[in-house]
């Protein structure tokens, strides 16, 4: 597979190319839509660093968007579940980071798995926010996924789900 170009127009990034469809179809890169594959900035950064593709960029600013994207907490995130093999998704609508899925699992065919939430392992968890995110989680028959960024910037992933003890 060769690279690819990935265009932007706005906020917008998408490719018509054969091989970002393919790579779409094989690995979730991206959402299929009407001939061309629209990407998250956080797939874009992604496929640009690991040499799959390059930008074509309307924007002067990109790079530095680009940059901040890839330093950002989110990315560290997104970037460490891709590299082991989990499709990544965003959350936005669950009011999540992320949506997971597990490998083999089709987004589409399947449900993700997990609704992931972000957090530093310096910054309190506030209670309704977490009690609120498990809830979510758990009306959608998803399991919250906690990562939590140590000072190091190594990520641990904590599973939250409900037990019923009564």
């Amino acid at each position: 597979m060769q690279k690819f170009t990935i265009y932007q127009t706005g906020n917008s990034y998408f490719s018509n190319q054969n091989d970002a469809i393919a790579l779409a179809s094989k690995s979730f890169f991206g959402e299929v839509k009407e001939g061309k594959v629209i990407y998250s900035i956080f797939e874009v950064v992604y496929l640009i660093e690991k040499n799959k593709a390059n930008l074509e960029a309307k924007s002067k600013n990109e790079n530095k968007k680009l940059n901040k994207v890839k330093n950002s907490k989110e990315y560290l995130v997104f970037k460490d579940l891709r590299d082991k093999g989990h499709i990544v998704k965003e959350g936005l609508k669950f009011g999540t980071n992320f949506r997971v899925y597990k490998q083999g699992e089709v987004p589409g065919k399947n449900h993700a798995r997990y609704l992931l939430h972000i957090t530093e392992s310096s910054k309190s968890l506030n209670l309704k926010d977490f009690c609120a995110k498990a809830r979510v989680s758990h009306s959608t028959a998803k399991t919250l996924l906690l990562a939590i960024i140590d000072s190091q910037n190594d990520v641990n992933y904590y599973e939250v789900s409900w037990k019923n003890i009564l």
